[in-house]
């Protein structure tokens, strides 16, 4: 993706009615809302116009599938924000290495101003916590990843 198209496609977010818009073509991932000053994730010369972020895997595909063969993924069931404590100054629901009891409450997720109590579908032991505190997820994202018993 070049400036020119970057710059197209800030006057196209400007002049619609929307507050938001997140784009991913191929390596490169844009941000673009409405009413907040701009985030520098990456590429800092175009900060005042986008957040640009560049998205590069951690592990290759088959190393991943290679550690998680085994392991149960716990997704999330909304579009939501969320949080691995009850409240800024409490202690994490969970933490990596914790055994977990099926229904028991793993986090939060914030839709919509209501606080929802995500509970593990199995019992295990956590073995990743793929999502960071206060970060945005999606319908059936992993957020955990856990060995079950």
């Amino acid at each position: 993706m070049n400036l020119k198209e970057l710059k197209e496609i800030i006057a196209i977010f400007e002049e619609a009615n929307i507050s938001e818009l997140d784009l991913e073509r191929e390596e490169v991932r844009i941000r673009l809302r409405k009413g907040r000053a701009p985030e520098v994730v990456g590429a800092p010369q175009i900060a005042e116009e986008a957040v640009v972020q560049r998205v590069v895997p951690a592990l290759s595909e088959e190393a991943k599938k290679e550690e998680e063969k085994g392991l149960a993924e716990i997704s999330s069931p909304m579009v939501g924000t969320f949080y691995r404590t009850p409240s800024p100054e409490a202690k994490p629901f969970v933490e990596e290495g914790d055994e977990i009891e099926e229904g028991q409450v793993i986090c939060i997720i914030e839709a919509m101003k209501l606080m929802n109590e995500i509970k593990a579908e199995i019992k295990g032991k956590i073995v990743r916590i793929l999502v960071e505190n206060g970060h945005p997820v999606e319908y059936g994202q992993a957020l955990f990843l856990v060995k079950p018993h």
